[in-house]
């Protein structure tokens, strides 16, 4: 219970990027004794949604450029791990099903004009993904990466609206894998994870200029 409570303030802006926690405070706040508070910051700091800086405490991590590229490239390498593992194993089909539904939800949502709502299906796409490989360890890994990317997404809430081809690009990868394409799949992937590097870094540096202008 601490645990969700602390990752939906992070993910949702209530604990933005720099904020630090107080064990104590969050007890109180949450009605729950110190212990269940600070094991559920150590999950969150294996996971990456907090920061642990000896002598000083525990933080809401503030995402860099390095960042946002490095958590990318990890993204990269482990779905591009479990697409390979999906296509051409006979998994594609189960596959194909899983991320279908997803895509029809972020189509739904796009015709709403709800971006926020197409980000949070964009990220169900990619966890179906990986779990559609069947691996114990790549999910596990994913987990934390997955979960660095929610804070990168946090940046973009003052954007009035995703990438144009954001929904697409996920309409095509589906397909790609239904097609049991190992080699297209991965390229759209990989050119859907530089436009969304590119976006990022693009709204940080917005972010950063509209916080020295105020």
């Amino acid at each position: 219970m601490a645990g969700e409570r602390i990752r939906s303030n992070i993910i949702d802006g209530v604990l933005p990027p720099g904020s630090q926690l107080h064990e104590v405070e969050l007890a109180a706040s949450f009605g729950v004794s110190r212990g269940p508070v600070r094991e559920a910051m150590q999950r969150l700091i294996q996971e990456g949604l907090l920061r642990s800086e000896p002598h000083r405490g525990v933080f809401v991590p503030v995402m860099s450029d390095d960042d946002i590229v490095d958590i990318y490239l990890a993204r990269e390498a482990l779905e591009s791990a479990a697409v390979r593992r999906i296509t051409g194993t006979g998994r594609a089909v189960l596959a194909y099903k899983a991320l279908d539904k997803v895509v029809h939800s972020m189509e739904a949502a796009e015709k709403a004009g709800d971006w926020k709502a197409v980000a949070s299906r964009d990220l169900d796409f990619h966890t179906a993904l990986v779990a559609a490989a069947d691996s114990a360890r790549l999910e596990r890994m994913f987990t934390t990466v997955i979960s660095e990317t929610r804070l990168c997404l946090s940046v973009l809430t003052s954007a009035p609206e995703a990438r144009d081809d954001l929904v697409q690009e996920h309409r095509q990868i589906s397909e790609m894998i239904r097609a049991d394409d190992t080699v297209g799949a991965i390229a759209i992937l990989t050119q859907h994870f530089d436009g969304a590097v590119v976006t990022l870094r693009r709204r940080l540096g917005a972010e950063a200029e509209d916080a020295q202008a105020g």
